[in-house]
């Protein structure tokens, strides 16, 4: 089934595991944007929350089995990108400390 919130469309998976929210993060997580500030502006509209609140959930949801099984590269991706952040700014971190 087809879905359509603002400009985000994407198609709903009965079978999944994970509710239609998480779904439609994933789907969200898909898309470009190309201006600053678009994808926050956009988890306001679509999700009625703040960016803080909506990575929060999206970095609880990546780790689920679950969304792995409903989308391994997407979710892999945003594991890898997610680990070289953490490891970037513990070396910052570091670096400061010495």
């Amino acid at each position: 089934m087809a879905v359509q919130a603002g400009e985000l469309e994407f198609d709903v998976d009965e079978t999944s595991a994970l509710d239609e929210r998480d779904q439609r993060i994933l789907a969200l997580e898909r898309q470009w944007w190309k201006y600053a500030g678009a994808k926050e502006q956009a988890i306001r509209d679509l999700f009625d929350l703040s960016a803080a609140n909506y990575y929060q959930l999206l970095n609880a949801l990546i780790d689920t089995d679950a969304a792995l099984a409903h989308d391994p590269m997407l979710v892999k991706r945003l594991r890898r990108l997610r680990s070289t952040r953490h490891r970037a700014r513990s070396a910052r971190r570091l670096a400061g400390d010495a």
